[in-house]
């Protein structure tokens, strides 16, 4: 069985995309808009000591394998891509075929690889300092390679788009505004915004409510990059971002906390606390607006430790289900006043952040280097159709502290226009 026909084997034959590979054999039809050109014997190693999405991807980081087209579109096609499609007498002809070196040779997996045994020095899953590590392993890439893919607001989480022909700079807008008015901010207020990346929540919320607000983030590239712009703007009587941890923050009696893309990063086990936590930050009548990735139910599995999102770009990330979530901060002694669902607004903004990526690729392979380019680019590609398929979904939930009468001071209808 010739190489190429191997992987069209494992792809499936209806998936129009075409194979070539280094032994010179081709597969699949002619004329396809897609193509996998496996270039060396190292790819099949990759697949070989990891059969699946996490073989395929080290292949691809290195550039041991190249792709011809678009990536969601052939990420589209081969979303349910397994070995164990192949029966057991086409493995034993691949096997014949390729040969027994590349199935024996062990090869490292990529540098931009977060090895397991390098957080486990760290501590446990979710201890401060492997939270650091797992931080700095992924936000602390480029500023200006953010810049690239992110554009102005530099806001690294799900847009909200008003209409279908809004612009990303006008989502992020009114993401950040949507937040505000869910939170009911007004002049004089204190905001505790935890997770807070560029500072994009904070100096929206300085600038357009008057709001004294507080952000920290873990990134120390982000805190020095969020102060200068907010001194720029000349915000810094208002706003601050510190490189902190959110569980040092000393200070308490905000009037409202937001937490818009930490929660993925917290871990099951210590949501809980997450949740407590942030309740004693607040004053009687404090609001809380958590906006997070989460699971569509709570059948899946909350941490992949071998998928290629864990190894590559959200090291220790666990994903929970709304439902999960929405009862620990009920526990807690949060009143939930509001729920939505933003699945479809976050397919829409890695499509913006994808198309930002492609217009400038030459210039972000040189400031962060092919490998890292091809991890975004993968990453971002797959996430537009784990959205788009309900694997993931995105949501806002509002929750208030009551006061000790049990008044939650949120009006009978809220009047502002949220969806």
């Amino acid at each position: 069985m010739a190489l190429a026909s191997i992987f069209e084997k494992i792809v499936g034959s209806n998936a129009n995309i075409a194979f070539m590979a280094y032994d010179g054999s081709k597969a699949g039809p002619d004329g396809a808009d897609l193509a996998l050109e496996v270039k060396s014997p190292i790819a099949v190693a990759y697949l070989a000591q990891a059969p699946g999405e996490l073989g395929l991807a080290r292949a691809y980081i290195s550039g041991h394998i190249d792709v011809h087209g678009d990536m969601y579109t052939l990420l589209d096609r081969m979303w349910n891509i397994t070995t164990n499609d192949l029966t057991t007498s086409e493995k034993l002809d691949a096997v014949r075929a390729l040969g027994v070196k590349p199935l024996l040779m062990r090869v490292p997996p990529p540098p931009q690889e977060m090895r397991q045994s390098a957080l486990a020095r760290l501590g446990s899953r979710h201890a401060k300092q492997r939270d650091a590590e797992a931080i700095h392993h992924h936000y602390d890439v480029s500023n200006r390679f953010y810049e690239w893919v992110l554009g102005p607001s530099m806001a690294y989480t799900c847009a909200c788009y008003p209409t279908e022909e809004s612009t990303l700079e006008e989502a992020q807008y009114a993401k950040f505004d949507l937040v505000a008015r869910k939170l009911d901010l007004k002049p004089g207020m204190r905001l505790l915004d935890v997770g807070c990346g560029w500072g994009g929540m904070v100096m929206h919320a300085a600038k357009e409510y008057g709001v004294k607000a507080l952000g920290v983030t873990l990134s120390r590239q982000q805190a020095e990059y969020a102060q200068k712009a907010i001194a720029d703007a000349g915000l810094q009587d208002l706003a601050e971002v510190r490189f902190m941890d959110y569980r040092d923050v000393q200070e308490s009696g905000f009037d409202a906390v937001s937490s818009i893309g930490l929660t993925e990063h917290i871990g099951k086990a210590n949501v809980p606390s997450y949740f407590e936590f942030l309740y004693g930050k607040l004053k009687p009548g404090g609001r809380i607006l958590n906006h997070c990735i989460t699971r569509p139910t709570g059948k899946e599995k909350t941490f992949n430790k071998g998928g290629f999102i864990n190894r590559y770009v959200f090291p220790d990330g666990e994903l929970e289900s709304v439902g999960w979530l929405i009862r620990q901060m009920e526990d807690t002694g949060f009143e939930i006043r509001h729920e939505e669902n933003l699945r479809e607004h976050y397919a829409k903004t890695l499509r913006h952040w994808c198309d930002n990526l492609d217009a400038n690729w030459e210039d972000a392979v040189q400031e962060v280097g092919m490998g890292t380019a091809r991890v975004w680019a993968l990453y971002m590609a797959g996430c537009i159709v784990g959205f788009e398929r309900n694997k993931v979904q995105l949501h806002q939930v509002l929750g208030v502290k009551l006061d000790a009468n049990g008044r939650a001071g949120v009006a009978l209808r809220p009047s502002i226009d949220w969806p």
